[in-house]
């Protein structure tokens, strides 16, 4: 008799929940990295002589930090309510 097997499905890497979560983790430190260097370059342009243009480049570079800042906040309250992933199944679904 033959037996033929069937191999599992592929699923790509960022297709799985762990895939999702790493995603998001490497997203906020992104974010960090990111803002941190907003944060030197926008106070390194802000040193030395200051026109009007430098001035709002700086502060702009500051607010985009604080948005990076806010940004990574966000992923890791998100991935802190949901630590196993964005698409689990909740065990009141299982009893269903």
């Amino acid at each position: 008799m033959l037996t033929v097997k069937l191999k599992p499905k592929h699923r790509p890497f960022c297709f799985s929940v762990k895939g999702h979560v790493k995603m998001l983790r490497l997203d906020i430190i992104n974010s960090v990295v990111t803002a941190v260097f907003m944060i030197v370059i926008s106070v390194l342009a802000l040193i030395p002589e200051t026109t009007t243009y430098i001035v709002l480049g700086g502060v702009f570079g500051l607010v985009a930090s604080v948005f990076c800042i806010a940004d990574g906040a966000l992923i890791y309250r998100k991935l802190l309510l949901n630590p196993s992933g964005p698409y689990q199944k909740s065990a009141v679904h299982d009893k269903l």
